[in-house]
């Protein structure tokens, strides 16, 4: 009997980005505006289908969010395949505090697969992202741009994770 792969997966990022959302969208289906401070780790699973017919079942790990008051521990990526590095397109302090989390990481864990997700570009008006900043971002890592409100590109940020580790 074959059974599907499992792979553990874990998004992090800084406070308010959109973290849990991203996960609730891509393994329920749903959204909601109400927010719900994640404390330590979430954990929940959701098999993925590529392409190519390979499933496997993913693992995510929602962690907390680091802001001055509560530090990533970095134990919790350990045995990870890879991650969700999420930062919110409308906080541009967001994005430098997810790239200092990268290197955080890589330091401790070495190089994992990663996709860079700036979230909430369904806020257009509020959008703070420049086409110069998202050329030198695309230089670090694969990036998108993704909408947990409207799922915009959220099933591609898990699946291109997925590819990429397989």
């Amino acid at each position: 009997m074959n059974s599907v792969p499992q792979k553990k997966i874990c998004l992090v990022g800084t406070s308010a980005v959109g973290k849990t959302s991203l996960v609730r969208r891509f393994v329920h289906g749903l959204f909601s505006d109400e927010y719900l401070t994640t404390i330590g780790v979430r954990i929940d699973k959701k098999e993925v289908k590529l392409p190519d017919g390979t499933a496997v079942q993913l693992i995510v790990w929602d962690l907390n969010g680091e802001d001055r008051f509560q530090q990533l521990s970095m134990s919790y990526l350990r045995g990870s395949a890879g991650y969700l590095l999420v930062a919110d397109g409308t906080r541009p302090a967001s994005i430098d505090t997810a790239l200092d989390l990268r290197r955080r990481i890589e330091a401790q864990h070495g190089p994992l697969p990663l996709v860079l997700l700036l979230n909430k570009v369904d806020l257009s008006t509020e959008w703070t992202v420049t086409d110069d900043r998202l050329d030198e971002l695309n230089a670090e890592a694969t990036v998108l741009l993704t909408s947990a409100k409207t799922g915009h590109q959220v099933s591609r940020a898990f699946r291109l994770l997925t590819e990429q580790f397989l």
